[in-house]
């Protein structure tokens, strides 16, 4: 596995309107500044992964993410140093960090959503929907009261299948019961939410479409809108409200649906998130590796 320094890197209708509002001056602040940060290219940090997925940052802006295959967990931190921060994670796809500091995973392998504590311990979240196990859950968001939307699709063999389709889940803040709140997508993969709670943003890979959705009181999504024609794996959200997606190459949206740019990297990216002290360098994981470039605009 190789990997490399990063000072570069980290140096220098009414729903309609409900997301317009979320990011009232989106608009004007992109035509003032571009995304990218000037003279910034993307950069490889590591390599000699199988398949890299699931980047999430911690409190101080250290990046985890997952290599599936090989059923680990690594950690990028903030000084540029990769190390292995845990083994046999059950196939872990997705990773989001709690207000705790917990690291909540979706092990596609054991599939299970897991929370792991700051001292390595292991609680099952859920594993089961209506007394039959989960699919392989995917990628996760943790809501501002402590609920996880969660998406739960199968790729590769389907063999034990128990479930009767293709859903995202929301498990709420204490714990019970497990709920499933969306049950009309192909093959939902990628799930974001917005730092206020307010919307929610689900890939259907499946169907090749990225919706978003008004999230009720209960946590229920209501009101679906098409936000961008393209089913990414992974996303990720700007402090202007921009949505990242990851398909083929990073493709940008505005809040409002429009196409604002793409970022292409040497291999074909699976997530992004933002990360760094500051939250300006975005990362992104591909199949082998993991890539950053230094960004105008923070994560959110």
């Amino acid at each position: 596995m190789v990997t490399r320094p990063i000072s570069s890197v980290f140096a220098a209708g009414f729903f309609s309107l409900a997301v317009s509002a979320c990011f009232a001056s989106a608009a004007e602040e992109q035509a003032t500044a571009p995304l990218v940060a000037s003279g910034a290219k993307v950069e490889q940090l590591a390599d000699g992964f199988s398949f890299t997925e699931g980047p999430a940052r911690d409190a101080r802006g250290n990046i985890y993410f997952t290599d599936i295959p090989n059923a680990r967990i690594h950690n990028w931190s903030l000084d540029g140093k990769l190390s292995t921060f845990r083994e046999n994670s059950g196939g872990a796809n997705g990773l989001f960090f709690d207000r705790a500091g917990n690291l909540l995973a979706c092990e596609g392998g054991n599939r299970r959503v897991t929370s792991i504590a700051p001292d390595g311990e292991v609680t099952v979240l859920a594993d089961s929907y209506d007394g039959k196990k989960l699919n392989s859950p995917n990628d996760l968001w943790i809501d501002p009261k402590g609920g996880v939307y969660f998406s739960d699709p199968r790729y590769g063999s389907q063999e034990g299948l128990e479930q009767d389709g293709f859903h995202v889940y929301y498990l709420p803040p204490d714990r019970k019961p497990l709920l499933r709140v969306i049950d009309n997508l192909v093959k939902p993969n990628g799930v974001l939410g917005t730092a206020d709670g307010k919307l929610l943003y689900v890939a259907d890979a499946g169907e090749g479409k990225t919706y978003v959705y008004r999230i009720r009181e209960d946590g229920s999504p209501a009101e679906r809108k098409l936000i961008a024609p393209v089913g990414a794996d992974g996303m990720t959200l700007d402090e202007q409200g921009n949505l990242y997606l990851a398909r083929n190459v990073v493709h940008v949206y505005s809040p409002d649906g429009k196409m604002l740019t793409e970022i292409v990297i040497p291999e074909a990216p699976s997530n992004v998130c933002f990360g760094g002290a500051d939250r300006r360098t975005l990362f992104i994981t591909a199949r082998k590796g993991l890539y950053a470039i230094r960004m105008n605009v923070a994560g959110q």
